[in-house]
């Protein structure tokens, strides 16, 4: 079995993602220390105990994930759900590797790249009045076509309904997008003259922002929009290293 050093494999993440030059919520890197040689990575969106559990069943050194723990302003102490996770890792010895912005924003791993690619959209590039550079994406589609149509196309990808508000007959060719919880940025896209916005959340203001602004607006799932991000980094991983890597998904209807 080909295996990998522990600070081996957080060196090569760090040099493909750069999580320095983000500023996060979260520390991105290595979270939680498990054993020096790791021949099997499990990667998914969230470090859940579902996901934990399912690493441990695959019998996996390590577990590569877009969301991690230690979030900036939440409670510091190791206390119920989060015992049990972080009991979970330390009784198996089982590192945790998370990466959140560093993740969404890359070029060619992030979950917004790897969506864009989903998607069949074209001419993909950062919103530069946003930072970080890459959070919330711009492109095109080869030719205009009716919202209906690239909702039903996103739900094929998906594989799940989808929450989509249309703000009037125009059809789309130019689109923003973030994955995840990007719905604030609904309205830099309309500002930069996008005629459709995707994100995976929704809040009450932002039908309000489509309508007011006209420009459609589609939340396809935060946990759905962010699951090509680590799955993409995983199959660089396995390439680079020849290390075992399985992606498991654990559904989630947010």
């Amino acid at each position: 079995m080909v295996t990998i050093h522990r600070q081996q494999l957080l060196s090569l993440l760090s040099s493909k993602l750069a999580p320095q030059l983000v500023q996060d919520y979260c520390p991105n890197g290595l979270q939680v220390e498990g054993k020096a040689e790791i021949g099997k990575i499990v990667t998914g969106v969230t470090a859940s105990q579902a996901l934990i559990d399912a690493a441990i069943a695959a019998g996996a050194d390590a577990i590569l994930v877009h969301h991690g723990y230690f979030w900036k302003g939440e409670a510091a102490c190791i206390t119920g759900m989060k015992k049990r996770r972080m009991q979970s890792l330390l009784q198996h010895d089982i590192n945790l590797f998370a990466y959140h912005l560093p993740l969404d924003v890359h070029p060619e791993l992030g979950n917004n790249a790897q969506l864009a690619a989903l998607l069949g959209i074209e001419k993909a590039q950062a919103l530069l009045s946003v930072q970080p550079e890459g959070i919330v994406m711009q492109g095109r589609y080869p030719t205009a076509r009716p919202l209906s149509e690239i909702v039903a196309a996103l739900q094929d990808a998906l594989g799940r309904t989808v929450l989509s508000h249309s703000a009037g007959p125009h059809l789309v060719q130019q689109v923003a997008w973030c994955s995840g919880g990007g719905q604030g940025y609904i309205d830099a896209a309309a500002a930069d003259g996008a005629e459709l916005f995707i994100s995976g959340e929704v809040s009450e203001q932002t039908i309000h922002s489509s309508r007011e602004q006209g420009i459609h607006f589609i939340a396809a799932g935060h946990h759905a929009t962010e699951r090509y991000g680590v799955k993409a980094l995983g199959q660089w991983l396995a390439n680079e290293t020849k290390v075992a890597v399985e992606f498991i998904d654990i559904p989630n209807p947010a």
